[in-house]
């Protein structure tokens, strides 16, 4: 099999990853799961302003190492409207706070923290400063769409999605 050639099995769709390993298309193996994810998807960002959501999610794929979330993530910010500036300080918004709200940079912390959250939990601090930024419904969405941000690297890392190749 080769890169990025698609194939029916008996069993799964698969696709070649550039090390010649078969993949398989989540979306095409597990559709009721697929459909899933996207609704908890789009029901965690309900009400939630779409340029903290990006930024959530841009900064959970920086961690996770997921080029594939980072190229769209990037992507969807700039058609709604962020800076290059601000897009080019996620990864290192502690030393550029000057470009984020203090609520940006609470739910940043928590993604960190969240997404890295076998390395030392959720910090008490870090949450705590998140729920007094934060009403608690609002505070809800964000713990959500961290959640589905990291699922959706993890789909991404595991079937070896490829940067710049987002069908949406």
């Amino acid at each position: 099999m080769t890169t990025n050639t698609t194939t029916e099995t008996t069993t799964t769709t698969t696709r070649a990853h550039s090390t010649g390993t078969a993949r398989l298309e989540f979306a095409q193996s597990a559709p009721k799961a697929f459909r899933a994810l996207i609704a908890f998807d789009a029901a965690a960002r309900e009400g939630l302003d779409p340029a903290l959501v990006e930024l959530i999610q841009i900064r959970a794929s920086h961690l996770n190492h997921c080029a594939y979330c980072l190229h769209m993530h990037t992507n969807d910010a700039r058609k709604a409207g962020e800076s290059e500036d601000r897009l080019h300080m996620v990864a290192v918004w502690r030393e550029a706070r000057h470009f984020f709200t203090e609520r940006e940079q609470a739910a940043l912390a928590l993604t960190e923290a969240m997404t890295l959250v076998a390395d030392a939990g959720v910090p008490d601090d870090v949450y705590a400063r998140a729920a007094s930024l934060f009403e608690e419904r609002e505070l809800a969405q964000v713990l959500a769409v961290i959640c589905t941000i990291n699922t959706w690297n993890r789909v991404a890392l595991s079937t070896a999605k490829v940067a710049g190749t987002d069908e949406r």
